[in-house]
């Protein structure tokens, strides 16, 4: 009954991947695919750290990148003078919007 309601169940292969704590992920692949595009490494779902198909030697994060907030990727692209100028422009346009425009 099964492949007559659902359609026909093609060949694949199970294949482990292991993280650094040691959790495995299992990925099913078409048994037909070549070697070369099953992936060595995958992100793992419970700890998102990489995952290998080594469980001797599972990779390890290449490098943990601190969070940045929007402020400090705006400080990247301008100088402390562009951001005074900028700062200024914006209260002279709000002032005079405010009919307060002081000179």
């Amino acid at each position: 009954m099964g492949e007559q309601d659902r359609g026909y169940q093609a060949d694949r292969i199970k294949v482990s991947y292991w993280d650094e704590l040691g959790n495995e992920t299992i990925r099913y692949f078409a048994a037909n695919l070549p070697e070369e595009e099953i992936p060595d490494i995958i992100d793992s779902p419970p700890t998102g750290l990489p995952a290998g198909r080594d469980k001797a030697n599972p990779p390890s994060v290449a490098k943990l990148e601190p969070y940045k907030t929007h402020l400090a990727y705006v400080k990247e692209r301008r100088t402390e003078q562009e951001a005074a100028d900028l700062l200024d422009e914006a209260l002279q346009q709000l002032r005079a919007r405010r009919g307060r425009v002081s000179s």
